[in-house]
C-alpha cells in the first residue's frame, strides 16, 4: 500500500483571535431568500436589493477580518438568492407591461364609424 500523507497545519499564535461567524451572512441569506420569494410579485426588489448590499458590506468586512469572520458560503448563497429575485421581479414586469399592452390593442377604441362608411 502507499504511503498516505497528512497535511501539516501550521500552529496558531496563542494570540490569535477565534474564528466566529459574521452575523450580517444570515441576514444577507434571510433577505435573499425573501427576496426570491417575493421576486415575481414584484416586491422582491427592496429586499434583494438589500441583501445585495449587505452582503458587499459583510464580504468586505470577512476579508478584511483575515479568515477570522466565517460565513462566506451564506452570504454567496443570499447574493445568488438576491439575483434570482431581481430576475424574477424583472421578468414579471415584463409580462405586466405585454399583457397590458396586448390588452390594450384589443380594446376597441378610437371611433366607430358606420358599417357602409370608407
Amino acid at each position: 500500500m502507499g504511503r498516505v500523507t497528512v497535511p501539516v497545519v501550521p500552529a496558531r499564535h496563542p494570540l490569535d483571535p477565534e474564528p466566529v461567524p459574521a452575523t450580517k451572512s444570515r441576514a444577507v441569506f434571510a433577505l435573499g431568500l425573501v427576496g426570491l420569494l417575493t421576486g415575481p410579485f414584484v416586491g422582491g426588489v427592496i429586499p434583494a436589493t438589500l441583501a445585495l448590499l449587505l452582503a458587499r458590506q459583510s464580504h468586505r468586512e470577512a476579508y478584511t477580518a483575515g479568515g477570522y469572520l466565517t460565513g462566506t458560503a451564506w452570504i454567496r448563497r443570499g447574493r445568488r438568492l438576491a439575483w434570482a429575485g431581481l430576475v424574477l421581479a424583472l421578468t414579471s414586469l415584463v409580462v405586466a407591461v405585454i399583457v397590458g399592452l396586448l390588452h390594450l390593442a384589443a380594446a376597441p377604441g378610437g371611433q366607430d364609424f358606420a358599417p357602409g362608411t370608407d
